[in-house]
């Protein structure tokens, strides 16, 4: 009696082991930057007890971005722990021509207020600390910001997510509006037009 072989099982294993390792692998091409990390001490009765608490943002260098803060004894695990909510909570900026806003945006939270513009080609990222590492992450190629108001990394972070969800981009804008997108970009060149010729004059 001739036993069949059963290669094709062992294959289909080898297959699904592949398929998962592939998307593994796409999971770790998200860009994931520390941006603050601070030591908490609890005082308990026999003295006290630290531990670390991570503000971390992720993004694919495509548009999407995130951010997320952790907390553990530990300061690799408050950073794994951070790492993880930024790459579940990540939301989609739209981007002119894949490096910069599509318009002007402010944003707050708590005491910190954030103006973010969008630049020409070539102008770079012209941002603080936490916002440079938000736009980095995001891919933006060039943009300029200003914050306004508190310094602490947590709020301006929030505050710049508070204004990145304010941003829209002309298709958005135009099916919202029900127009064609022709039209939102003519407008907005004619008002660019206008507004340099009142610099010039």
């Amino acid at each position: 009696m001739v036993q069949t072989p059963t290669p094709q099982r062992n294959d289909r294993r080898q297959g699904s082991n592949r398929d998962k390792s592939k998307e593994e692998n796409r999971g770790d091409e998200l860009i994931d930057k520390l941006v603050h990390i601070n030591r908490v001490a609890k005082v308990v009765k026999g003295g006290r007890r630290f531990s670390f608490a991570a503000l971390v943002v992720a993004g694919d260098g495509s548009g999407r971005v995130g951010y997320g803060t952790g907390k553990a004894r530990e300061v690799p695990e408050a950073i794994r722990k951070a790492t993880d909510q930024a790459k579940r909570e990540m939301v989609h900026v739209p981007l002119r021509d894949g490096r910069t806003l599509h318009h002007d945006v402010e944003g707050n939270f708590g005491a910190g207020k954030v103006v973010l513009r969008s630049a020409p080609a070539g102008t770079g990222i012209i941002a603080g600390g936490p916002m440079r590492t938000v736009f980095e992450a995001m891919g933006v190629k060039d943009v300029v910001t200003k914050s306004i108001g508190t310094a602490n990394p947590h709020n301006m972070i929030k505050a710049t997510f508070n204004a990145l969800s304010g941003s829209s981009s002309p298709r958005s804008v135009a099916a919202r509006r029900g127009k064609k997108v022709s039209d939102i970009v003519a407008r907005r060149a004619s008002s660019a037009n206008a507004l340099k010729e009142q610099a010039d004059g």
